[in-house]
Order: structure tokens, then sequence, then C-alpha cells
């Protein structure tokens, strides 16, 4: 089989180029519970960082995805702005000095929906693409297009 002339590999890899960003600049969005007001960076920042446990009387019950997903990386990337390993080791150090736990990890998307739908004072985040019709969004950040700090 014969490759391509050059001058189409060429452009072939320039609209892959162009293309590709616009895949990576999804949102990322924060639901919750129907019962969880809308949140702002800095809050929500504060709820995964376990210093902020309670909104207008109610518990947070934050969610994490499951370690090294995509999403993951990029919320933690775009609120917290830290890398799984960072993130992991402040939670190690808040847990051993005895100031809280670090937030749920649940394994699918499928498993972050039900238990949003299902738990008062519930957070999570989710790809906007992936957000049912009728869920609670209270924050929204398009991700940033570099990678972890």
């Amino acid at each position: 089989m014969r490759s391509p002339p050059s001058f189409l590999r060429t452009w072939l890899m320039l609209g892959c180029c162009l293309i590709a960003p616009g895949l990576a600049s999804a949102a990322v969005v924060i639901v919750a519970h129907g019962n969880v007001r809308k949140l702002d960076a800095t809050q929500v920042q504060r709820i995964y960082t376990g210093r902020l446990v309670e909104l207008a009387g109610q518990a947070l019950l934050p969610v994490n995805q499951a370690p090294g997903s995509l999403m993951r990386q990029r919320f933690l990337n775009d609120y917290l702005q830290q890398d799984e390993d960072r993130y992991t080791a402040y939670w190690t150090v808040r847990r051993y000095v005895g100031k809280g736990v670090p937030p749920r990890e649940l394994a699918s998307v499928a498993e972050v929906i039900a238990y949003i739908a299902n738990t008062p004072g519930a957070i999570a985040y989710l790809d906007d693409s992936e957000v049912p019709a009728g869920m609670n969004v209270v924050a929204t950040r398009p991700t940033a297009a570099s990678g972890p700090r």
C-alpha cells in the first residue's frame, strides 16, 4: 500500500494539532445533590482539601473519581492546582495529624451520578459531556490547556 503524498501527511498532522486542543478544552463541571447551592472555585478547593465540611447547615460529602483517571487529573489541575502525588501527600499528612480523611473514591461515572442523586450534601466532578439532564450543576470551569503543575 502506498503512503499518502508528503503534503497530504503534513495537512493531516496540522489538522490533528488544531483539532486536539479543542477536544481537551471541555469543562470540568462540579455537580451536587439538589440541596447544595452554587459554589465558586475557592469553595470547591476548600471542600476537596477538607477545609470546608459544612455549608448552610448541610454536611458536605465530596467524592473523587478513581486515582489516575483523566477526569481526576483534570479536576486536580483545574481546581486544586495539584497533581495526583501532591494531592495524595496532602491528604496523607492531614490524616496523620488528625484533620480529616480524603474524599471517598468511586470507580465509575455511573457510581458518581448515583451517589450524587441519592446522597444529600454529595459533591463530585464530571466532564460536562457526562452530566445527565436535570443534574444540579454548582460550578463550571474550562479545562486548562496545560497539564498538572
